[in-house]
């Protein structure tokens, strides 16, 4: 008997749906504001490049908490870098938001919300992926096993192949 906790679920297409464009959507608004903001190139720059951080800091954190959740040894010092970087990126957003004299408060939001909405937005893909690959993979060694008719695979090691060379 299998216990069913450790199989993978796969992620149902309403959900993944969901994520992809809730993600679209959230960087979509957060790139549309940054090209028509009346910043200068270099504040432009400044805000794109939290995102690409924020975004990547978002999803390694995931990544490195699934991973020692799945039992797949992670570092301290990898998992501390993952939430530093994404307390960074949060905070670094918040200061320049704060002092960005030329924002009015609904703008300072929208870039706000827009940015939070596309760390959870790919947090959730990255979720997805993993998932859906875990299902596949899982779902595909189950229909082998069950379907396999060939005679079992001879197991050959490293010092039988070297006399091949």
């Amino acid at each position: 008997m299998t216990d069913t906790t450790d199989q993978a679920a796969k992620p149902t297409p309403a959900f993944a749906g969901a994520s992809w464009v809730a993600l679209v959507l959230g960087m979509g608004a957060y790139l549309v504001g940054l090209f028509n903001a009346g910043m200068e190139l270099n504040e432009k720059g400044y805000y794109f490049a939290l995102l690409m951080f924020g975004l990547f800091a978002a999803v390694s954190l995931q990544k490195t908490v699934r991973d020692r959740a799945d039992g797949l040894p992670v570092t301290n010092l990898y998992t501390g870098i993952a939430w530093f970087a994404l307390v960074i990126s949060l905070a670094l957003l918040a200061i320049g938001l704060w002092n960005a004299g030329s924002l009015v408060l609904s703008e300072k939001g929208f870039y706000g919300i827009s940015f939070a909405l596309s760390l959870f937005a790919a947090v959730a893909v990255q979720k997805n992926v993993r998932d859906l690959a875990q299902f596949r993979l899982e779902s595909g060694a189950e229909e082998h096993a069950a379907t396999e008719t060939d005679p079992p695979r001879r197991q050959t090691d490293l010092a039988s192949l070297r006399g091949l060379e």
